[in-house]
């Protein structure tokens, strides 16, 4: 029985992938893709750092629709423009499921705007659409807040007094602002704790989801919401916003006036009592905070992060700035603040804006779509429920649309005579029956906010324009050339670049001549020997060391005859020149 137990189990897993390999085939009517392996799928054959470059590369191989299946996850992808507006836009509703997004899955769970489906998604959506346009989406109301904000957050600017900053909080807090007197109706002050807290829960639970620990947890979070990790850290913050939320509903249903809202979340209350007696109303206070919630998501980050980036490229590419500034002091002048008629009178500066969206490329992969029953597309079956990944990066980037896809120029937006030219693969805010609603406001705050900082600025860089590096974000790119970093529980200071490196390594050589921490080596050495050790033992050892490498030969002859020696006799002549 003991040989008996191993073999039982090895003939089982065989049958197991047997059957797994046979149920895959019958699978024909699904777009190609590569086999997967039991359980982990084509995990092997994608980088979960750079999942968006992994799947393109893929799609070399089976064309722009195909299938793969990342862990038990089955996803069917969808690349360049063709693909993307068949499914989202000609079968919009097949392709207007929403799919999975494991990390906000687990607070969200079919609640709220964003992440549900069926009855629920179309009711929230209408209402949402239809309350934000009657505050003033697509209104000059909304641009009179946006204006407001616009005004704090150039005042913040000024008090910089031109030295180099990081600017990720200050747009962070604007944009969230705007947001903020939508839902809330008012504005916090930029140094509120509160408002700190919310922007930092806020940014840290979309940054884990980018990491390579949050694509492994989308792929198996059944397994993974049970062990530890730092998926736990943003499943904190997420409560943390919920709780957030939560209570400013609450407060504002006291002191509610149902013939005066002065919110979203007042006009969310008032639909509330509307509907009390209708035992199926989707209007409950849990879809009240988690549609709030996913506004809040929707209208922050992405904004801040396109102007951030925007502004890097304008650093990049001093000569796209001057044309600007040269159109805003033509239509706009220094004496008023931008206003939303003023984008038909400047078709660089929309272009500039548009091509910075297009090359910012800020959700590459899209919004996961789910079918909402069994689809035929381009001649394959895809069943109901299966996933879909329209990669929004392949179509903002296509060949056939983009003159340069790879390069940031405005041109891409602008026709011969220098007039504004929509370009239909321009699809950042996506397509379809699931586009983003609050796209028309984020158009807005672009360009007001845009506008509006390079009317009252210049930007300069303490490097040379031809030095900046505009490819992806990396950790480096994110916090300078110093950053921290947690290596599991290591606390790690990373160094990038000639000038922080010769500043701490020579400059400031004492203090940063420590041995650092290398387990494997470290189990054996435990602080003996030269090269692992610290303190006096270093430098005694390291002296004796060099002196005595020295005395036999180090930088004399005697080392150079050794190296020089002849090869030991008996080799053959032809065998003592090799090519290597």
């Amino acid at each position: 029985m003991d040989i008996l137990g191993p073999w039982t189990l090895l003939l089982a897993s065989f049958l197991f992938c047997l059957l797994f390999l046979s149920a895959w085939k019958k699978k024909e009517k699904l777009p190609p893709g590569p086999t997967p392996l039991p359980f982990i799928g084509n995990l092997l054959q994608v980088n979960t750092k750079d999942m968006y470059q992994s799947l393109m590369k893929i799609r070399e191989k089976y064309g722009p629709v195909y299938t793969i299946h990342l862990g038990p996850r089955r996803v069917v992808v969808l690349c360049g423009y063709n693909a993307v507006k068949e499914a989202l836009v000609n079968q919009s509703e097949e392709f207007g499921g929403r799919g999975e997004q494991a990390t906000f899955d687990w607070l969200f769970r079919g609640y709220g705007l964003g992440f549900s489906n069926g009855e629920r998604a179309k009711q929230l959506r209408l209402f949402s659409i239809t309350t934000l346009r009657n505050f003033g989406m697509g209104k000059r109301s909304v641009e009179e807040r946006i204006l407001e904000e616009t005004h704090f957050l150039l005042e913040s600017l000024r008090e910089t007094k031109s030295a180099p900053f990081d600017p990720t909080y200050t747009l962070s807090r604007t944009v969230c602002n705007i947001i903020s007197s939508i839902a809330f109706g008012d504005r916090f002050e930029y140094e509120d704790q509160e408002f700190h807290s919310l922007l930092s829960m806020m940014l840290g639970s979309l940054q884990f989801t980018c990491t390579s620990w949050g694509q492994l947890y989308d792929m198996f979070s059944g397994v993974m919401q049970y062990l530890p990790g730092p998926q736990h850290k943003a499943f904190k913050q997420l409560l943390g916003l919920e709780k957030f939320i939560m209570e400013k509903a609450k407060a504002q249903e006291e002191t509610l006036d149902p013939n005066s809202p002065r919110d979203f979340i007042d006009c969310f209350l008032v639909k509330m009592q509307q509907e009390k007696e209708n035992t199926n109303t989707e209007f409950f206070l849990k879809n009240l905070v988690m549609t709030t919630l996913t506004i809040f998501f929707a209208g922050t980050e992405s904004i801040s992060t396109t102007l951030r980036y925007g502004f890097l490229l304008l650093l990049k590419y001093p000569e796209v700035e001057e044309k600007v500034h040269e159109e805003i002091e033509r239509v706009i002048g220094s004496n008023r603040t931008p206003n939303m008629d003023d984008r038909p009178l400047m078709p660089y500066t929309d272009a500039v804006i548009h091509e910075i969206q297009r090359f910012t490329n800020m959700f590459p992969s899209g919004v996961a779509r789910c079918v909402t029953r069994d689809t035929q597309f381009r001649g394959y079956t895809i069943p109901k429920g299966t996933e879909v990944f329209p990669m929004l990066g392949s179509v903002l980037t296509d060949a056939q649309h983009f003159a340069r896809p790879d390069v940031f120029d405005p041109q891409h937006f602008l026709d011969e005579k220098g007039q504004f030219k929509k370009n239909e693969a321009f699809m950042p805010f996506s397509a379809g029956k699931r586009y983003c609603l609050g796209e028309q406001l984020a158009r807005k705050e672009l360009f007001l906010i845009f506008t509006s900082i390079l009317q009252n600025f210049r930007f300069k860089s303490p490097i040379p324009s031809e030095q900046i590096d505009i490819s992806p974000m990396l950790i480096r790119e994110k916090y300078g050339p110093v950053f921290t970093i947690h290596l599991g529980p290591r606390r790690v200071v990373v160094l990038c670049g000639y000038d922080a490196v010769k500043e701490a390594l020579v400059d400031q050589a004492e203090e940063f001549s420590g041995r650092g921490e290398q387990a494997t080596f470290d189990w054996l050495f435990r602080g003996y020997g030269v090269v692992f050790s610290n303190g006096e033992r270093a430098k005694q050892l390291r002296r004796f060391s060099i002196t005595t490498l020295r005395n036999f030969g180090m930088g004399r002859r005697s080392i150079e005859d050794r190296i020089m020696d002849p090869l030991p006799a008996g080799i053959p002549e032809g065998n003592k020149k090799r090519t290597l």
